[in-house]
């Protein structure tokens, strides 16, 4: 369940560190993980199969009005 009473609601969110370091984006609500995936190159030309890496950012503690992503390295 999002934090934000007003769970439709859109607001800006920063993300920090990892692939996306430095990227805003639009959050409805406020979602714990952030999950961002990159498309990975496929070798078999032809194949309609398609990659991607995901990389997972997690909602900092602050009560800032515009919340902050950190990447988690760990994840997922």
């Amino acid at each position: 369940m999002p934090r934000n009473e007003d769970e439709h609601a859109y607001g800006s969110a920063l993300l920090v560190g990892g692939p996306a370091d430095g990227v805003r984006i639009e959050v409805r609500g406020s979602p714990d993980v952030i999950q961002v995936t990159v498309p990975c190159r496929v070798e078999a030309s032809g194949s309609n199969v398609r990659a991607a890496a995901v990389y997972v950012y997690r909602r900092g503690s602050g009560g800032s009005a515009s919340p902050r992503y950190g990447f988690d390295p760990a994840s997922p």
